[in-house]
């Protein structure tokens, strides 16, 4: 198993025109391909008349995992909604509130609860917002716990199964005191998380075996 969690800091500069209007450029990523990002620029504005730098922190959480199936039966699974349950550790209480299509499509939207602490029960509703059959999919909270949510799942058919890339960027509300929690709770939740689903798939699915092509 592979996979890191990143911490960066963007400072955004917060330009004040006549004293009284403040525009604070943001930079977000959106995928071209699985190598390679866009960049967008995104213009927020708000009343201030004082000139400082924006300390904003984001998070990104990358694993890679390799199965032997197809990709039409990775995308067959991981594309269905009904089988978020399956690969989420039972503590957290998932469970889906929505009438779900059997296939998924851009601007579809998902609610679902989550207990992630103390057993209370939190509502989180997700957009799926890119499709690209069978390559990646794209899914962003609008509603949750977190600021920004931003899931890219990625498939690609590697000799004897196929090569899933997971990459999370997210932010954590309240900053910066909500930052404080990451290393004490957030991170080690989420690696519990994907830690889980990795076995959970292994067991379903059985475990990568590498090729002699891989050897070489």
């Amino acid at each position: 198993m592979s996979g890191e969690i990143d911490r960066t800091e963007h400072r955004y500069r917060n330009f004040t025109s006549y004293g009284c209007l403040k525009y604070t450029i943001r930079i977000i990523q959106k995928p071209h391909n699985r190598n390679q990002y866009r960049k967008k620029a995104i213009v927020f504005n708000s009343s201030t008349s004082i000139n400082h730098f924006q300390i904003l922190t984001m998070y990104q959480l990358k694993k890679v995992q390799k199965l032997p199936v197809s990709l039409k039966e990775a995308w067959d699974f991981f594309s269905s909604p009904k089988n978020l349950a399956t690969i989420t550790p039972d503590e957290l209480g998932f469970e889906i509130m929505s009438e779900l299509p059997d296939k998924m499509y851009p601007g579809m939207f998902i609610k679902y609860t989550v207990r992630p602490l103390l057993g209370i029960p939190l509502t989180w509703v997700t957009e799926i917002t890119q499709v690209n059959e069978p390559h990646f999919f794209i899914d962003e909270q609008r509603v949750g716990p977190y600021k920004i949510w931003h899931h890219q799942h990625f498939f690609v058919e590697i000799p004897g199964g196929v090569e899933m890339t997971d990459i999370v960027d997210y932010q954590l509300p309240l900053a910066p005191f909500g930052n404080f929690l990451h290393p004490i709770l957030i991170k080690g939740k989420l690696e519990h998380i994907f830690s889980y689903r990795w076995k959970k798939l292994v067991e379903l699915f059985g475990e990568y075996k590498i090729t002699s092509a891989e050897l070489v």
